[in-house]
């Protein structure tokens, strides 16, 4: 077996280009550096822990077949990662993994930057024109479109004050939070289409905090950070959507921390959402999470009954569609969750109306929503999750969610997540929040040992298998 680690790495390489496409390959692989290889253990060198977690995520089976592949079947991959010196983690850690375990190790090295390979950021920083610049923003997303009830009305009038003075009102910065599909991002994207049209020289600029990371990690590859945080210094609004992603991103929260400051100080309007308030945000800095506080914060809830009645009654407007109120009535009882999903069964129902070319009335209504409505009511979140292992492990929901290592506290935790992976559409890194703001990493061994304990565990196993039918049936807590 060839014992240089160059040479191992170039197999490896060979072997990767030819199962993903040139764009990933460049991006996700050419950055990697090979440093050793001892005890048929191959460490290659990442730039940074952002880095890390999306080739866990994404390419996880990839790294494991390849290694396999070039080392045997007892051969294993460290992760060498960059930090600076002053990083307050002191202690390498390993990772068991399904297969061939690879493992993590945090090397103190200082910061380098590392030349890009061809990836191409959501805006380009370069040729930098101020209010030329694109705003990213969805021209449907207006106000006029967006219906107001008391769920939302508060953010509603907030956005219209700031549109009319941004960075000179009290609302500075502006931050909305709600759960999935209640309007965070229309309402603030419809903030930003306004400062467009009534102050066309204002430079606004919507970005979301996932878009805002993945642009810096990019800025630190290719050493233009001065060209990333001029950028932003341009705007007079800046949009941040989900802010919650930043969670565990140090370096990340610490440029957003200048960016804010100077935006803040220059009276530059900021605008953010995330899914709950401030004060629950885990994961963020303490000097971000004060600043948050500074301005206004409003919460976006469920539409009530009339605002759904609301929402029907313009969408079918703007279709062209006439609904008696009968059946507009009947399809804002059925679906009380969001407007998307709201929004969604409207769609249905046209769909199978116009493909049948039948009349829309309340038979085909009830025919069509029967098997959709039931599917909504009995989808199985990440809070019906939580609440039901918590139960049925006889422990609070603050000891599921808490850093105890306790074994009751751990097994239940470690099914939690399991089941979140298996019957939500969160990823690994979104679950890891979920349950007290942990690293994505401590997700992938959760799934590990509850395969593990499935297998080698029969008590366990029977408890798994009764828990996991009230999961997947839903049954009432």
């Amino acid at each position: 077996m060839r014992s240089d680690c160059q040479a191992v790495w170039e197999d490896c390489l060979q072997f990767i280009q030819g199962q993903v496409n040139e764009q990933s390959f460049k991006t996700w692989f050419k950055p990697i550096e090979p440093k050793k290889l001892e005890n048929n253990t191959l460490t290659i060198q990442v730039p940074s822990q952002f880095f890390y977690e999306w080739l866990e995520e994404h390419y996880l089976s990839l790294l494991q077949q390849v290694i396999h592949r070039t080392l045997g079947p007892q051969g294993k991959l460290e992760y060498s990662i960059i930090v600076d010196q002053g990083n307050t983690q002191h202690k390498p850690f390993t990772i068991k993994l399904p297969l061939h375990p690879s493992s993590y190790v945090q090397q103190y090295q200082p910061n380098q930057s590392v030349a890009g390979h061809g990836f191409k950021n959501p805006f380009t920083l370069k040729n930098i024109g101020g209010a030329g610049q694109a705003s990213y923003l969805n021209p449907n997303y207006t106000f006029d479109a967006f219906i107001e009830g008391s769920c939302n009305q508060l953010a509603k009038s907030a956005a219209q004050a700031i549109a009319k003075k941004p960075g000179g009102t009290s609302f500075n910065p502006f931050m909305i939070y709600g759960g999935v599909g209640l309007g965070k991002t229309h309402v603030v994207q419809a903030l930003g289409n306004e400062i467009k049209t009534l102050l066309t020289k204002k430079f606004v600029l919507y970005v979301t905090s996932e878009q805002f990371t993945a642009q810096f990690i990019e800025a630190l590859r290719n050493n233009s950070i001065q060209d990333f945080s001029h950028f932003y210094l341009q705007a007079d609004l800046l949009i941040i959507d989900d802010v919650q992603f930043l969670s565990g991103k140090e370096k990340t929260q610490e440029i957003f921390f200048h960016i804010f400051n100077h935006l803040h100080q220059a009276g530059k309007q900021i605008v953010m959402t995330s899914d709950c308030p401030p004060r629950e945000l885990k994961g963020l800095q303490d000097r971000l999470l004060s600043r948050f506080k500074w301005g206004l914060t409003a919460d976006l809830q469920q539409p009530d009954f009339e605002t759904r009645v609301a929402i029907i009654q313009s969408k079918m407007e703007k279709d062209g569609i006439s609904m008696a109120d009968e059946l507009v009535q009947y399809v804002a009882h059925s679906v009380d969750t969001n407007i998307r999903e709201l929004e969604g069964v409207l769609i249905s129902l046209i769909a199978h109306a116009s493909l049948n070319r039948a009349e829309i009335n309340l038979e085909l209504a009830k025919q069509v929503l029967k098997n959709i409505v039931q599917e909504i009511h009995t989808e199985v979140g990440m809070d019906y999750i939580q609440k039901t292992v918590a139960a049925h492990y006889n422990i609070s929901l603050e000891n599921l969610k808490s850093k105890s290592r306790k074994r009751e506290f751990v097994t239940a935790r470690q099914v939690a997540m399991f089941f979140a992976k298996k019957y939500t559409n969160h990823s690994l890194k979104s679950i890891g929040y979920y349950f007290g703001g942990r690293d994505h990493s401590t997700v992938i061994h959760a799934l590990q040992a509850v395969n593990d304990m499935i297998d080698t565990e029969p008590h366990f196993k029977l408890s798994f298998e009764d828990l996991q039918r009230k999961i997947k049936f839903k049954v009432p807590l």
